[in-house]
């Protein structure tokens, strides 16, 4: 019996590896034609960061902006439901940027960790053409906490902000898997406790104490990495996608912005 329950476990951790993208990622795709609609001024952005590989973006801008906000999402829908947080940010006299994972919405490409960092980098790097690094913040939003984290660790924006982050993903893996070899079998770790001790900019974390999914002890862990330069704030009873419903959470968005 024991030895069938070990092999059941070595073919599961096998599938597992291959297929873990449709457990992980959960996008919409949009058609090439689909056309955006929104109240506020928006364009429609493309980045072709190598051949047949093409990161759909929205640009929501203002007049006379005070910066911009660079946003990654988590891993479901497409930028076409995330654009609605686009108003916390422009409302503030801000110009916001959303950009698509490979294979989300009308972006393109097969996806593996290190393409994905290379196209947030990718995109990170065009946008600082048109805005002086101390202007732009980058917003992670749960997995997007990641790249947002990678992304600051190499370059030299004006605030990092993550929003229901993870210490790194590894760890929300083996806390739900945890008698599988998740260090061999995970193909994605993202690892933000790594990166966030290169980023050179305030952090600032904003996170729920009833958050479930990624229970608020990952932020505290990556606020005892630097207490001096990471700020944790907590959203009291916010779950793990409810915190924009809290007034905290945009009370705090709109004192970063104003600092």
């Amino acid at each position: 019996m024991f030895v069938y329950i070990i092999v059941g476990l070595i073919a599961f951790a096998i599938l597992l590896y291959f297929v873990q993208d449709q457990f992980i990622f959960k996008p919409e795709k949009l058609p090439a034609d689909f056309e955006f609609h929104y109240d506020a001024p928006f364009k429609e952005l493309f980045f072709d960061v190598e051949p047949d590989v093409r990161i759909n973006g929205l640009h929501f801008f203002v007049n006379n902006p005070l910066g911009l906000v660079l946003y990654f999402h988590g891993n479901s829908r497409s930028i076409k439901g995330w654009a609605k947080y686009a108003r916390d940010f422009y409302r503030y006299q801000y110009d916001v940027v959303l950009v698509d994972y490979r294979g989300f919405g009308k972006s393109t490409g097969r996806r593996s960790e290190a393409k994905m960092l290379n196209d947030m980098q990718f995109v990170y790097s065009r946008l600082a053409e048109r805005y002086p690094e101390h202007h732009i913040l980058v917003y992670g939003r749960s997995l997007g906490s990641g790249f947002a984290a990678k992304v600051a660790s190499e370059n030299k924006p004006r605030y990092l902000i993550l929003d229901a982050p993870f210490y790194n993903f590894q760890k929300v893996v083996e806390r739900f898997l945890p008698i599988l070899p998740i260090k061999y079998v995970l193909r994605y770790r993202l690892r933000t406790n790594k990166w966030i001790r290169r980023v050179n900019c305030h952090t600032y974390i904003i996170h729920g104490t009833k958050d479930r999914l990624i229970p608020i002890r990952h932020s505290e862990k990556l606020q005892q990495i630097n207490p001096n330069k990471i700020t944790l704030i907590r959203i009291v009873g916010g779950g793990h996608n409810n915190l924009p419903s809290f007034p905290e959470y945009h009370n705090f968005i709109r004192d970063i912005l104003k600092y």
